[in-house]
This record gives C-alpha cells, sequence and structure tokens, in this order.
C-alpha cells in the first residue's frame, strides 16, 4: 500500500493513503540504517511503502520512493549532521519579518541558496506590513526591487489588517507548498486564515528578546478545501547550509549564475581575481552589494563536512 507522511513524530508516522484514509505506521528496524545520513529517516511528504507486520498485525513503513526533491539543513542538533525539513514540494514560502522579530536579509539568502540548490521554487512573503514605519517600507521597497530582479516573487501582507493575505493563499491552489521562517512571523496565524478549524496555538514575539517563541514542534501536512496541501514546519533559527560546496555556492544566486561564464578563470571565486564579471557587474550596480555581501557571507560560513 502506497501512502504519504503527514506527520512525523520520531517514532510512528501519520500517513494518508491513496484511498484517502489516514493510518499510523512505524518505520521498519533495517530500514532505520540502510544508507540513511539525515537526522529523520522519513520526512513530511515523503511517498512510502507500507506493509502489515506478519506477527503483531502493525503497519510498517518498508520502503521511501524517491524523493523529486526536498528542503534540507544543517541539524539543530548536531552540526555534523543534517535534516530533511520536507520533500516533494511545488514551491517554498518563506514568511519573513522587518520587524518583531526583524528577519536578517542572510537568513533570507541562506534559505534561498537552498532552495535553489534543491530545485524548490520560492516566494518571499513579508508578513506584518501594519508595523511598518518609513524606515521598514523604504527597506522592503529595496529588498523588493533585489529578488524581483532576480527573478523572485515578493508579497506583502498583514494578516492583522487582512491585506494581501488574499494573494498569498491564491497562491497555494493545487501546490505542495512548504511555509517556513522564524518563529513569530506570522506562519501558524496564517494557517489558522486559511484553515480557521485548525485553530492553531501562536504566540506573542518574546519581548525580552524581540524572537519569537516555538508553536509548531513537528512538521505536518494540511490539506486544502480549495486544492493542495501545506506543511507547517517549526520555526528556524538559522539556516545551515548543506551539501553546497563554497566552489560552487555562485551558481546558487541566479545573478551570479547568470554571467559567470564570463569570467576569466573557469575556477573564479569573486572575491579578488582579476577579469571577475561577477565583480564588475557589481561595481556596475548590476549585482545589488547586499547580495555580494550574502555570499560572502555565506562562503565563509560553509564548513567542509561530510554527510
Amino acid at each position: 500500500m502506497q501512502a504519504t507522511v503527514y506527520r512525523s513524530t520520531g517514532s510512528w508516522y501519520i500517513l494518508k493513503n491513496t484511498e484517502g484514509e489516514f493510518i499510523n505506521a512505524r518505520l521498519k528496524g533495517k530500514l532505520k540504517l540502510k544508507g540513511i545520513t539525515s537526522t529523520n529517516p522519513i520526512a513530511v511528504g515523503d511517498i512510502v511503502e507500507v506493509d502489515a507486520e506478519a506477527l503483531e498485525g502493525n503497519l510498517v513503513i518498508s520502503k521511501i520512493y524517491e524523493r523529486r526533491n526536498y528542503i534540507n539543513r544543517v541539524s539543530p542538533h548536531n552540526k555534523n549532521k543534517h535534516h530533511i525539513v520536507a520533500s516533494n514540494l511545488d514551491q517554498s514560502l518563506l514568511f519573513a519579518t522587518l520587524k518583531d522579530p526583524k528577519t536578517s536579509f542572510g537568513f533570507i539568502d541562506r534559505f534561498l541558496v537552498t532552495s535553489e540548490a534543491y530545485k524548490v521554487p520560492a516566494i518571499i512573503v513579508f508578513n506584518k506590513a501594519d508595523l511598518f514605519t518609513e524606515k521598514e517600507m523604504l527597506k522592503f521597497d529595496l529588498a523588493k526591487k533585489n529578488y524581483e530582479a532576480i527573478g523572485y516573487k515578493i508579497m506583502l501582507m498583514s494578516i492583522e489588517k487582512n491585506e494581501g493575505t488574499q494573494a498569498v493563499k491564491d497562491l497555494l491552489k493545487n501546490k505542495i507548498t512548504l511555509l517556513s521562517g522564524h518563529s513569530g512571523v506570522g506562519k501558524s496565524t496564517f494557517i489558522n486564515f486559511v484553515l480557521p478549524a485548525l485553530d492553531l496555538k501562536t504566540i506573542e514575539v518574546s519581548n525580552w528578546s524581540g524572537k519569537g517563541m516555538h508553536t509548531t514542534t513537528f512538521a505536518q501536512m494540511y490539506d486544502l478545501p480549495f486544492g493542495g496541501t501545506i506543511i507547517d514546519t517549526p520555526g528556524i533559527r538559522e539556516m545551515g547550509i548543506v551539501d553546497v560546496p563554497k566552489n560552487e555556492l555562485a551558481q546558487y544566486f541566479p545573478e551570479m549564475r547568470a554571467i559567470m561564464n564570463d569570467c576569466k578563470f573557469n575556477n573564479c571565486q569573486h572575491f579578488n581575481e582579476p577579469g571577475c564579471a561577477v565583480k564588475v557587474a557589481l561595481n556596475n550596480a548590476i549585482i545589488s552589494e547586499e547580495r555580494y555581501l550574502s555570499y560572502l557571507s555565506i562562503k565563509d560560513s560553509i564548513e567542509v563536512v561530510s554527510f
């Protein structure tokens, strides 16, 4: 029997079979060890094969079908391991805020690099527009200009004032969508807007830290009444890059990828090499300084780790 993973709690999995029924299953023992290098051998969104054990009568997951894509990150508990956030995605929505809490553009760029590396189209949703002062609006306008110039869709939304919410909701129709971002950026509130019957728990941003507090413990998939599914994930504090070698990082910056073949040297790292097309584009404001600095920062942070 084939089924889709809707929730993983570590030991047991909630699945939906091809008949539309929800079932519980655990992972077959020997499958846990075979070729699994992530902290979670099975992720939400995985398509799996389920069998009944001959003796106990329990349902067990005996096979994981090949993933067409996935979002991966460094494990928050062990930097030498990686964690699959979700798989088989049509798109990812990164919720960001410029105030209460503040999402850094470095974090946004790390998420975009990961999405590019694993071939998941990414959309950035700036939430809490009702809190924006002139200062935040200037930052948003600059971000919109920079990101849209390299092909990313940018959305502005205020769930509090119900502005822009329908436009974001419309993006979800008939898609498998990952919702991600820091804690406190409004993912759960948005899901309550889309699926009010769920009444997910939300929590205010911590006054003393300015950071959101976790309200989601496990990744979970939800069916949408108008077609499609969404995957809610625990808030991410840091987005550790996985399986992207330093010398290949520029390939996951679309604006660099488009011109890097014009560099004088085919192994150009776009730092201080002569004849670098990326540096020429930077000096001519074709590539934004903010994105280039993100490139250097991410490059410096990538460790040589074998998974």
